[in-house]
């Protein structure tokens, strides 16, 4: 990292989701998982179970399906570089309703801490620039934290942040892993037949 980092992961997610309205939420494997729940389980969060790579793809699927709802995707960087592609794509359909939050430690964090890419220089920030992202950026501190937190979402397309934490490790707190009841409770929010 080229700047110190004191940004706790759980503490950044709780700050983001404080004022979430009625912002659908769906969360990356693991961490960003254990996050969401703990920062406040709700009927719009949407946990990803073994479906490593696929949170930013179905964010957009989600984005494009509800067009007026604010649709909020929170992964880590492991994630985001698994499923590096998605972003062509999101770039590609300027959904205005899709913000993409990037939790960066530099780790892959749900396999034994081996650094990820971005310890050695890839910079996600950047990619989505060079995909078409318009609004993209990285955040080293809890100030910028703040005042993305309070931008809304831009109509010309959607915009992704990349939010460097410090490796700590907080305990993990469990939503519930039963695929179906989370499916079934989502679709309930949404107003939709529950099959």
């Amino acid at each position: 990292m080229s700047q110190k980092v004191t940004i706790e992961r759980r503490a950044a997610v709780k700050h983001l989701l404080q004022d979430r309205d009625n912002r659908l939420v769906i969360c990356g494997l693991g961490s960003s998982t254990y996050d969401v729940f703990a920062a406040g389980d709700h009927h719009a969060n949407f946990y990803l179970w073994g479906a490593m790579g696929g949170a930013v793809m179905i964010g957009l699927g989600l984005a494009i399906a509800e067009p007026a709802r604010q649709v909020v995707v929170i992964t880590g960087d492991g994630e985001a570089l698994m499923g590096i592609g998605a972003l062509a794509t999101v770039a590609a359909q300027k959904p205005g309703n899709l913000s993409i939050i990037v939790l960066d430690n530099e780790h892959f964090g749900e396999t034994g801490m081996q650094k990820s890419h971005t310890s050695h220089g890839v910079d996600l920030a950047e990619i989505a620039r060079g995909c078409g992202f318009l609004n993209s950026q990285t955040i080293y501190d809890y100030e910028t934290l703040n005042a993305f937190s309070n931008l809304s979402n831009d109509p010309a397309g959607p915009r992704l942040v990349v939010v460097k934490i410090n490796s700590d490790n907080p305990p993990r707190a469990l939503p519930n892993v039963d695929g179906i009841y989370i499916k079934t409770r989502f679709r309930q929010w949404l107003g939709h037949h529950p099959c």
